[in-house]
């Protein structure tokens, strides 16, 4: 039996079931090996070949494939018809052992009985060209990634990353953001005059004010528009011109991943990774009661609005059947892509059209069934007849200014039978908004002028619709890559969500800010979208990958070096540790001074640093100021013979550590001052010593139980763990022998019936 793999167990459910067990089917779930987690895994010196490792978590899958793979007569690869899944073929092929100049690669856009079938009646040999462009875009993140992330660190502050694409959105985030704060709105006014035809044949229109002298024009305060309004008393509306026109609207093309999210986006607040998520699982298949499990929209991530001429017929077949042949433009609707497109593959668009929304409702979740429905209706759309409007425009001259009108009937409904589009705000003819028949040079009545006042509005912040067309238009990212980047941004607090908006928080200005100072070219846009189209070119066979990451590699090494030791400056302060001159250096936190004999001596410290009163509990040096990550504290100066530390509002106490010896600190907590050992950690509350402990002769200490009640318990504990309700002297019982204690005016045996007065001068501390 031959063996197919694909990726998710999903997509191999969905295919098994197609092919009716003639053949086996199993998944790698994704990548089996990568480059490794915590080092760069790049060759730099040796032509930046990569080293690739076994993911751990997938030992397990790559043993069962390998058995698998040898009881195999043929074993076919079908992952994803991109450039991940080749790579993710061509992973597994050298995993697995598989023979080279075999036919093991199978590819297709739809998962239906159909093109499974058709993919393997045609296997191929792995497109070198495909993986070499995911080779270089793995390693080219890899190199900006793991280069520009610890900068990030040492400058700003730890756990911070960067990315060659994800850093350039982010600062479209951060630029956009700026506009907005540095926007100072200006005050105009709306000024319309309600019209009415003499006769009072046709109902009242609104009319705005647009021209003054024939160019366009608003008032620009109350007093220019009390002015304006005053002129415009004394003058007739005339409708100076009519314009009548059957406007048409083009069906929109059908989805591509960047649409796709944008319009789930719009329509159902969805994330641009939720957006991806819920199209992941329409394109591998889903659990239904009636068909089983099944697949229903072709692969989602693509850049191209192409059809296959096998959908278009059937898609128009059946919108002449259900709406009628008027549906059907008499020409098919062809759509072209972006000029930078890969175009690897069809647009997005259900399997079947006959299985509509309708057909799924019940069967599929909210979520799956909105977006369902948002591809299988924009797809029937994108092969409908126009839309036609009757659209009518009115100019009406009063003296030197000039108002519009116009609106718009629907005459024939064409595509927006099935798909509605987002009307923007500034869009012109309404409609449904009649307007009434009217004559050039006709007089109007005034019924009602209206004043509005009107503010310029900064630009929008970017939501992940926004965002992701932006990437789009300017050639940023892939769209495999644009729900990642918004995810990397948003799980890493770069954005928040102000609603759907996205708001950069302050470690984005400084990321960006950091980034723009030393590394122009990775966070300059053009430079971005042209490394994208040098990627496009491996892909296509033109370019050796090592070529693009040697160009690349050696500039961006030099902005590293200056970027590391920018603000270094040789200074004549020795090192107390080597006699060698110290740099004045710039980190996170400050200034600081380290040894120029490093690495063979690694002293530094703080330039200026102010010395406290408080005294090292280890070597009793003076301790000194710093400043970290959570603020001022206190350090030996000693460092790093001495590495001992404290909070900043420190204080020794005179107490020792019963668990270490250690001198113990005041330290304030949420229930107020306790002591605590700056060596082994140990905690308690602060209390005065009073008696003696009979165990162990150390001091005791007077306390309070949870309830308020006062008990004595020994300065030693834990190693001692005496205690009593009442406090305990240093002299022996004479009748017994056992220790006595304090009692209130009596001293008492702690266990027979001895008692005598206590002495008048001294006062039980429970009395006080």
């Amino acid at each position: 039996m031959d063996l197919i793999i694909v990726e998710s167990p999903s997509k191999a459910k969905t295919i098994s079931k197609y092919l009716k067990g003639k053949f086996r089917v199993d998944a790698s779930g994704g990548h089996v090996r990568d480059l490794p987690e915590k080092r760069l895994g790049v060759d730099i010196d040796k032509n930046f070949e990569p080293t690739y490792v076994i993911n751990p978590d997938k030992k397990q899958v790559i043993k069962r494939l390998a058995d698998e793979a040898a009881k195999a007569d043929n074993v076919y690869l079908a992952t994803d018809p991109d450039r991940e899944g080749e790579a993710i073929s061509w992973h597994l092929k050298n995993v697995l052992k598989l023979k080279d100049g075999k036919s093991c690669r199978i590819e297709f856009n739809e998962i239906s009985p159909a093109a499974v079938t058709n993919a393997l009646k045609h296997p191929r040999e792995i497109d070198q060209s495909l993986v070499d462009a995911q080779q270089a875009r793995r390693v080219l993140d890899r190199l900006v990634g793991y280069k520009l992330s610890p900068l990030l660190c040492k400058r700003i502050h730890s756990g911070l990353s960067a990315g060659r694409v994800q850093s350039v959105a982010l600062r479209l985030i951060v630029d956009r953001e700026r506009e907005i704060r540095a926007f100072v709105p200006e005050e105009y006014w709306n000024l319309t005059a309600e019209l009415q035809d003499k006769p009072k044949a046709y109902s009242p229109f609104k009319a705005l004010l647009s021209e003054k002298d024939g160019k366009k024009y608003k008032p620009a305060s109350a007093e220019e528009s009390d002015a304006v309004q005053a002129q415009l008393r004394d003058n007739p509306y005339i409708v100076s011109e009519i314009k009548k026109a059957l406007a048409k609207s083009h069906a929109p093309a059908p989805f591509t991943t960047s649409t796709l999210q944008q319009d789930a986006s719009n329509k159902f607040g969805m994330t641009s990774p939720e957006v991806m998520l819920v199209a992941q699982h329409l394109y591998e298949g889903m659990d239904t009661e009636k068909e089983g499990h099944i697949a229903l929209v072709t692969y989602i991530r693509t850049d191209s609005v192409r059809v296959s001429a096998e959908a278009q017929a059937k898609a128009r077949e059946y919108i002449a059947e259900k709406f009628g042949k008027e549906y059907i433009p008499e020409k098919p609707n062809f759509y072209k892509s972006k000029k930078d497109a890969q175009d690897a593959h069809e647009c997005i668009r259900p399997i079947d059209i006959t299985r509509t929304p309708e057909s799924l409702k019940g069967v599929l979740d909210k979520k799956h069934w909105n977006v369902y429905k948002l591809i299988y209706e924009r797809f029937m759309a994108s092969q409908m007849s126009e839309a036609l409007y009757n659209s009518v425009q009115i100019k009406i001259k009063n003296g030197i200014y000039g108002f519009k009108a116009s609106g718009r009937t629907l005459k024939f409904a064409g595509f927006t039978a099935v798909y509605q589009e987002i009307k923007k705000e500034d869009e012109e003819g309404e409609t449904g908004k009649l307007l009434p028949d009217l004559k050039e040079g006709e007089e109007l009545d005034l019924v009602k002028f209206t004043a509005e006042q009107k503010f310029t509005k900064p630009p929008q912040r970017y939501t992940d619709a926004s965002l992701v067309k932006a990437m789009e238009d300017k050639g940023i990212g892939r769209p495999s890559t644009y729900a990642s980047i918004i995810s990397v941004l948003t799980r890493r607090k770069y954005v928040t969500k102000d609603g759907k908006y996205m708001v950069p928080t302050e470690v984005a200005f400084q990321i960006t800010d950091l980034l723009m100072k030393y590394f122009t070219d990775i966070m300059d846009v053009g430079f971005t979208a042209h490394m994208e189209d040098l990627l496009d070119g491996i892909e296509e066979g033109d370019t050796d990958w090592h070529k693009i990451i040697a160009d690349f590699y050696p500039p961006f090494a030099e902005k590293l070096v200056f970027a590391a030791n920018d603000g270094d400056e040789m200074t004549d302060i020795l090192c107390e540790k080597c006699g060698h001159p110290m740099i004045r250096k710039s980190g996170r936190y400050g200034k600081f001074l380290a040894c120029s004999n490093y690495p063979e001596c690694s002293n530094i410290k703080s330039e200026g640093m102010e010395v406290s009163a408080t005294k090292c509990p280890k070597c009793g040096a003076n301790m000194v100021v710093k400043s970290g990550k959570y603020g001022k504290f206190l350090a030996c100066p000693n460092y790093p013979e001495c590495n001992a530390i404290l909070p900043f509002e420190s204080e020794l106490s005179k107490e020792k550590c019963p668990k270490c010896g250690e001198l113990m600190i005041y330290r304030k907590g949420r229930y107020g001052k306790y002591l605590s050992c700056p060596k082994c950690g140990t905690n308690q509350p602060i209390s005065e010593i009073a008696g003696v402990c009979p165990v162990c002769g150390a001091p005791t200490r007077r306390m309070k139980s949870k309830s308020g009640k006062i008990f004595y318990s020994c300065s030693n504990y834990p190693k001692c763990k005496f205690m009593s309700w009442d406090m305990p002297l240093a002299e022996k019982c004479p009748k017994c022998g056992k220790y006595l204690v304090r009692k209130a005016k009596q001293i008492k045996c702690s266990s027979c019936d001895y008692t005598i007065d206590a002495p008048d001068e001294e006062k039980d501390s429970k009395e006080e």
